[in-house]
């Protein structure tokens, strides 16, 4: 298989259990071209944070968590996924995904037939 990982519209980011960061797809190397892109990789995710979101990610890859929520920067709102990934039935390190929403988007409920 081809990597389907440079042809998504959506940023992917894997770290390992120390908080390295083993992949970046091509949107993630993009929207982190400003702080080194490609470049990142081998270099710590939890040193490419502020606080509070540094102690956030050093709590995740201790108690392995999913966290979600979205943000809007200069107009663009996002989801932001993070949740822990693993290997052997072991937490192994985390993964991130960021994608733009659109401004409206609908919304469905959908109930069990």
């Amino acid at each position: 298989m081809e990597n389907w990982k440079d042809g998504v519209n959506f940023a992917i980011t894997v770290c390992d259990a120390d908080g390295k960061i083993l992949e970046m797809n091509g949107k993630s190397a993009a929207t982190f071209a400003k702080s080194g892109g490609g470049e990142l990789v081998g270099k710590s995710l939890v040193d490419c944070h502020p606080e509070p979101a540094r102690s956030k990610l050093k709590k995740m890859l201790a108690e392995p968590f999913t966290n979600a929520y979205t943000i809007e920067k200069n107009g663009v709102k996002k989801l932001i996924y993070q949740t822990p990934w693993f290997k052997e039935g072991k937490p192994a390190g985390l993964v991130e995904i960021s994608l733009e929403l659109p401004a409206e988007m609908p919304h469905f409920v959908r109930k069990p037939s």
